[in-house]
């Protein structure tokens, strides 16, 4: 039987790998069964399963290849979910009609276990004239609102929430405004956003000349082109948001660019999709490839890569035909193009195993040549499947050559596919692998650096008590078990001591052999000046990179994990904290008795076709100095609504009173949808009155420091209050498991505690 590296990646798999009966009997009674279970589900699509079951679980034994999250937890299951990772929505129609379409559309491909990706573009600016009705348009923001609500609702694939990309061209009217759409940080929480930046616009950038902002044939607005590079600049700089996509660039390198136009990524960018485009992941994980590691000798093993790429491209195959699909169109969509996305993890790892300075010259060089390796491995797998399967519907084989995506591609590859064809249009991909990669063993993510080499994890155990643990980084731990206490070699870097430029050189060495994207975060330290995180941007840019995210600790978005600034990397591994030293769980058995006196604020809400306001007042107790709600008072003239704002007056109260978690009513109250419709307020489409009284509420949160924008507070024991004795906790905590050590991986917030992320 296998044993986990860590016992966070059990815990990780019992937590959402392992089968489960409904009321959570385990069904995979170990690792070995889930490996069997999805084996049997992709083997069975095959003339003979028996033939290729044996095959597919050697690949899956010793977390060698990862299946993403929907496989791993889907397949084998029976039940009504999809495989598949990531979708991109239909093109919206600029009419109410087609809007809401779009929308429902979104709310059922959410409820099966996809995360989307949507392009605003198409929507036309507010302030734009509606024909026939003698109104003004709202703009897509405004409509985005109401996706946001929508998302909040929709409980995806059982227990995670959806995640959904917004996209906008760079020359829509309305781009100024969804540039800083999340400077309000109680705003469109549920999407990541990035703005597609074509070729003209950075032309213009360079030469300092004039950008039209146009819909249509008509020109709304012309803007210096580097006053609306530095808007975005300075939004991300400070919010962190929105990422930046070279959207002329991926429709230039993509294979299909002969039948398709990309406008639109998944919620963590990898993932360039057409209208109606999906994409299953997994992930090849190199640190279980390398022979003889932190030895003279240490190699990847480069004939069991090239065997297990070839496996792993015959599984993700088959998912498109083992795999359910929320809407028909998706379904003709995969079928006809059958892109899979495989990639990697364990990368950094991999590297300090052989003794690279993960950033160096000489580390993007070995990225390139083992990137190179498996793109060939996978293209002549998908060859080879060709030709006993068939190539995908589309293929047109001079066209598909004449792609920008395969000017590097070795000769003879080029030669297998002009004569036998090729089985999946697109085949490599590097996603965010947060959660699996903590499943594997805390191998390094996806080809990200290491982020800590060690941090201390607060585990709450079933009586309510709570135990640390250390959670090791793979390689780290590897290290310590071969060379005891062994200083680390200087080679060893991680996120906190990773120059930004550094990043972007192991980024652009990847996507030279990605032929879809890639999911990385740039972490920059928080005294980066403007201009050098400007040159962050520009040197993506220029290097080939498809796309950058960055992410720099600030007041608005927090801090991702910190390392002890007094240990240096030869050193002993580091241990993150999720507070500051001196902080410690308050447990209330009781709830709080109420003090003579309170502060709080009182709010007048004014809800549209009501006679009379409804005046909310929010009461705060203060804690060491911290301040958290403590009741809440609702009133209002009109006797209609007595009983209920007396009802929810108690009922809240009580909730606050017992301290822990509270944030939750916040959130349940804003999903509450009115069936008789809800109404316009300050430009947002909100559902009801009740969720009109829980946008109050969240931002009083807001405004005391309870609540820090994205997070939604403490996930923990009901009857805990987490008080910082010495300061406020660093950065937001997990709306998932409360602790403070959210990270931004791969252009996702991931927990470095439970390992939720917000991209599922």
């Amino acid at each position: 039987m296998t044993v986990f590296a860590a016992p966070i990646a059990e815990q990780i798999w019992d937590m959402k790998y392992r089968f489960k009966q409904a009321d959570g009997t385990p069904i995979d009674e170990t690792v070995e069964d889930t490996w069997r279970r999805i084996a049997s589900a992709l083997a069975a699509v095959e003339k003979d399963p028996a033939a290729w079951e044996g095959r597919f679980y050697d690949a899956l034994a010793d977390f060698k290849y990862l299946p993403a999250g929907r496989i791993t937890a889907g397949a084998g299951t029976a039940r009504s979910v999809t495989l598949f990772n990531c979708f991109v929505m239909g093109t919206i129609p600029d009419t109410m009609s087609g809007i809401f379409d779009g929308l429902k559309e979104a709310a059922l491909t959410m409820q099966q276990g996809g995360g989307i990706g949507y392009d605003f573009s198409t929507i036309r600016p507010k302030g734009a004239e509606v024909m026939g009705v003698a109104a003004d348009a709202s703009g897509p923001l405004s409509f985005m609102d109401v996706w946001d609500a929508m998302c909040r609702t929709i409980m995806s694939a059982g227990s995670r929430r959806g995640a959904m990309m917004a996209t906008m061209r760079c020359d829509h009217p309305d781009i100024e405004d969804f540039i800083t759409a999340k400077s309000d940080p109680a705003r469109l929480r549920m999407f990541n956003m990035s703005v597609l930046v074509t070729d003209p616009l950075m032309e213009a950038v360079k030469a300092d000349a004039s950008w039209d902002l146009v819909f249509g044939d008509k020109v709304y607005k012309t803007v210096p082109a580097r006053d609306l590079w530095d808007a975005i600049m300075r939004s991300t700089y400070d919010y962190a948001e929105p990422g930046v996509i070279f959207i002329d660039r991926i429709n230039q390198m993509n294979n299909l660019n002969y039948c398709e136009t990309i406008a639109a990524t998944n919620p963590c960018g990898e993932q360039p999709l057409p209208p109606y485009g999906a994409c299953l992941l997994g992930s090849i994980n190199l640190a279980r490839l390398v022979n003889d590691p932190f030895d003279a000798a240490a190699a990847l093993d480069q004939d069991a890569l090239i065997a297990l790429v070839a496996t792993a491209v015959r599984m993700m195959d088959n998912v498109v035909d083992a795999s359910r699909f929320p809407l028909d169109a998706q379904a003709q969509e995969a079928h006809a193009k059958r892109r899979i996305g495989l990639g990697v993890t364990g990368l950094a790892d991999a590297l300090l195993m052989v003794g690279l300075r993960y950033g160096s010259e000489e580390a993007a060089a070995q990225t390139d040549q083992w990137m190179h390796a498996i793109a060939r491995a996978a293209y002549l797998a998908s060859v080879e499947l060709a030709k006993e399967k068939g190539a995908f519907p589309l293929f047109d084989a001079e066209r598909f050559l004449a792609s920008g995506a395969m000017e590097h591609m070795d000769d003879d590859v080029r030669d297998a596919i002009r004569q036998n064809g090729i089985r999946n249009a697109l085949l490599t991909s590097i996603a965010p692998t947060g959660t699996i990669s903590l499943y594997a063993g805390n191998v390094s993510s996806g080809i990200e650096p290491v982020f800590a080499y060690a941090y201390t994890r607060k585990v709450l155990q079933k009586d309510g008590s709570r135990t640390e643990e250390e959670v090791v980084d793979y390689a780290v731990q590897l290290w310590r078990d071969l060379k005891g206490d062994a200083p680390l070699p200087d080679y060893f870097v991680n996120a906190q001591t990773l120059a930004p430029l550094d990043h972007v050189r192991m980024q652009a060495a990847a996507q030279k052999w990605v032929d879809s994207s890639i999911s990385k975060t740039i972490n920059c330290p928080e005294d980066i000046s403007f201009d050098d995180f400007k040159e962050v941007y520009m040197a993506a840019w220029d290097q080939g990179c498809k796309g950058c995210t960055t992410y720099r600790p600030n007041d608005v978005t927090g801090s991702v994990l910190s390392v002890s600034d007094e240990a240096s990397p030869s050193e002993v591994p580091d241990q993150v904290r999720d507070g500051d030293e001196g902080a410690e769980v308050v447990y209330m058995s009781e709830p709080l008795d109420r003090p003579q006196e309170l502060e709080g604020a009182t709010y007048k809400l004014k809800w549209p076709d009501s006679e009379h306001a409804i005046y909310i007042t929010v009461n705060d107790l203060v804690i060491a100095g911290h301040r958290r709600p403590f009741e809440v008072f609702i009133n209002s003239k009109n006797m209609e609504h007595f009983a209920w704002t007396v009802a929810l007056t108690r009922m809240i109260s009580a909730v606050f009173r017992r301290g822990g978690d509270v944030s939750f009513v916040v959130e349940e109250l804003k999903a509450v949808f009115d069936p008789r419709g809800g109404a316009w307020m300050q430009g947002k489409y909100v559902p009801s009155i009740l969720a009109a009284i829980g946008g109050v509420i969240e931002k009083h949160m807001i405004s005391i420091g309870f609540l820090a924008g994205e997070g939604m507070g403490l996930k923990a024991d009901p009857t805990a209050d987490v008080v910082a004795i010495n300061g406020a906790p660093r950065g937001k905590a997990c709306s998932s498991c409360g602790s403070y050590e959210m990270r931004m991986i791969e252009g996702c917030m991931t927990c470095g505690s439970c390992g939720y992320s917000k991209c599922g």
